[in-house]
């Protein structure tokens, strides 16, 4: 299985002045199986900006794009109904015991917002087979409503384990937008509670953006004999530190010993789009 990995793309005012069309054929040049798109799809909420984040996406010639929401596109208290409607319409998986959440504006007041789902987050879990190879992906809302921090639902973890635990496939991946091993001045103020999911679900490859930084990090639990990889990609079209974070990541044969990483870098010169490949071995992961 091939997985291409994008990430942070800022439609609205931070996207940059890039030409959209050839980072769409050099993305379509790589004969992904999954492509998965970790978040930040927009600068603000706004509808304009998740209708052309649609559009881009949409444009991607893969049959199977899976997009997570970010802590920008929680920016509008319409922001989760918005991505359901232009992004991604999968059933959201509600907390069994809501009455025990304690994740900051999780819930709206209807008579306040007069929103039509209440509820702000925006979890599911997939599965994608492809050849004989079934993949679960589960997605974690890990945005807070109006903030940049991040923070999981522990309920919320609790209902998605009982899903998993009734669901068969070969290999499982997790998509959020923060990372868990890596910090940053708005980082997810619970990693050690996504930590335990991980490895009671033996996930072992972890997706996430957020910082527009690229970081590649294994993770090893001496004490519990447990591991996981998480591949923390830079923006893919955002113009936060231009000429620095726009890259995307492709695994070549992900799941079999023959994995092989390409680190892609876009850079813009004026209207001169280029694009670098690096073959990132595993004895460089850090």
């Amino acid at each position: 299985m091939n997985i291409l990995h994008i990430s942070d793309l800022h439609f609205g005012t931070r996207h940059w002045d890039g030409n959209d069309k050839m980072l769409l054929e050099k993305i379509n040049s790589y004969p992904a199986d999954l492509v998965i798109n970790t978040g930040d799809n927009t600068s603000d909420g706004l509808e304009s900006e998740y209708q052309e984040a649609e559009q881009f996406l949409k444009s991607i010639t893969c049959k199977n794009v899976i997009s997570i929401i970010g802590n920008h596109d929680k920016r509008n208290m319409r922001a989760h109904d918005f991505f359901k409607k232009y992004i991604d319409h999968s059933e959201t998986i509600l907390p069994l015991r809501p009455e025990l959440t304690t994740k900051k504006n999780l819930y709206l007041q209807q008579d306040i917002t007069k929103t039509e789902n209440l509820f702000t987050d925006l979890n599911y879990i997939k599965l994608v087979t492809i050849d004989s190879m079934t993949v679960l992906v589960v997605c974690i809302d890990s945005n807070i409503l109006y903030q940049d921090e991040g923070f999981v639902e522990e309920e919320v973890l609790k209902t998605i384990s009982a899903k998993i635990t009734r669901m068969k496939y070969d290999k499982s991946i997790l998509l959020i937008h923060h990372s868990i091993l890596v910090g940053d001045i708005t980082p997810l103020l619970n990693p050690l509670l996504l930590a335990d999911f991980v490895r009671k679900h033996h996930i072992e490859d972890i997706f996430c953006g957020h910082t527009h930084l690229l970081t590649l990090r294994k993770s090893t639990d001496l004490y519990l004999h447990s591991s996981f990889t998480q591949y923390m990609v830079g923006s893919l079209s955002s113009s936060n530190r231009m000429g620095d974070d726009n890259m995307f990541l492709y695994l070549e044969n992900w799941g079999t010993p023959a994995l092989q990483i390409h680190l892609i870098r876009i850079h813009l010169d004026g209207d001169v789009m280029s694009f670098t490949e690096e073959l990132i071995r595993e004895t460089g992961i850090r």
